[in-house]
């Protein structure tokens, strides 16, 4: 048993289950670095949402065993300093698949048919606006998916399953005789040139902040779509808008941004062409009680002595 920081409100399943282990749970009274320093002071589990955990955190948490992180991502905690201070730190790497890639392939579907262009001209009571913006069907078209993990895959399958279409992927980690045999993996050029949608399916890492900038955008059609639902960072947002505004593609659809909220000024929120989300892929009541039961689930083993299942460190003495 022990004592739980709860930064953010998750769903009641997660908390039950803690509840259930006999731990006691401390909800966050804010998320500020100060804040989460001073809370995590005298407790044994951070079961974290979208929090920075810093350093200052982790060493201020003298009793701190394990950061649950409640979502794939974890770049939002310094794993170099939880490594250091013999702390796990773990994330739910299956939760969020089903759920991001079905809104990934309604993001290729409303992008294809300017559903959210269509609908502004509606509410401007231009109805035939739709006579002189055509939609695209997908049938055919290409689908580049950038990073073949779970998510990429899923997405990949929906895409060829369902819609029909062709798909090509890149991924640094994976031979061909790995892939299913409706994906044919391309290199890093091709991917951006062949395709007519290009989703990105990668984590935020040093290796991928801004790795899709002005040279890949100026690779693809200016027929194609850019489709992010994985971080904002990994594409260079201002060589993003610059390629929008010269007609480099034909528009994008983002439901992630490098700054979140963004700023009320973001040229990506006036662009007929973009479709821009709050950072809601995941945001379903399944997932979202599926992550924070997951992540439960991760803070009750650590507190009761035993691993992980889903790690992304090794602690230093574990």
């Amino acid at each position: 048993m022990g004592k739980v920081l709860i930064p953010q409100e998750i769903a009641k399943e997660g908390v039950e289950a803690l509840l259930e282990a006999g731990h006691e749970i401390r909800m966050g009274t804010g998320l500020s670095e100060e804040e989460l320093a001073r809370e995590a002071a005298d407790c044994d589990a951070i079961l974290l949402r979208t929090a920075a955990v810093t350093r200052r955190v982790l060493e201020a948490g003298k009793k701190l065993k394990i950061v649950a992180r409640h979502g794939a991502g974890y770049n939002n905690v310094d794993i170099q300093a939880a490594q250091e201070l013999g702390i796990w730190v773990t994330n739910t790497p299956d939760a969020t698949t089903s759920s991001v890639a079905e809104f990934t392939i309604g993001a290729i579907l409303a992008a294809a048919r300017r559903m959210f262009e269509m609908n502004y001209a509606m509410k401007s009571g231009n109805f035939f606006y739709k006579n002189t913006h055509k939609g695209t069907d997908l049938a055919g078209k290409t689908l580049a998916v950038i990073g073949l993990g779970r998510i990429g895959l899923a997405v990949a399958k929906k895409a060829y399953y369902g819609l029909d279409m062709k798909i090509i992927a890149f991924a640094h980690n994976k031979e061909q005789k790995d892939v299913p045999e409706y994906i044919r993996l391309v290199d890093w050029e091709t991917a951006f040139r062949e395709a007519d949608f290009v989703s990105l399916h990668v984590p935020l890492r040093e290796s991928t902040r801004g790795f899709v900038g002005a040279r890949e955008l100026g690779w693809m059609k200016k027929s194609s779509y850019l489709i992010n639902c994985a971080r904002g960072e990994v594409v260079k947002e201002q060589e993003l808008i610059q390629a929008l505004e010269q007609g480099q593609i034909a528009g994008a659809f983002c439901d992630v941004l490098e700054q979140e909220p963004p700023a009320e000024d973001n040229p990506l929120l006036f662009m007929k062409q973009v479709s821009v989300t709050p950072h809601m892929a995941s945001n379903t009541e399944e997932c979202m009680a599926k992550m924070a039961c997951q992540a439960a689930t991760q803070v009750n083993r650590v507190l009761a002595g035993m691993e992980p299942d889903w790690p992304v460190n090794q602690p230093v003495g574990r």
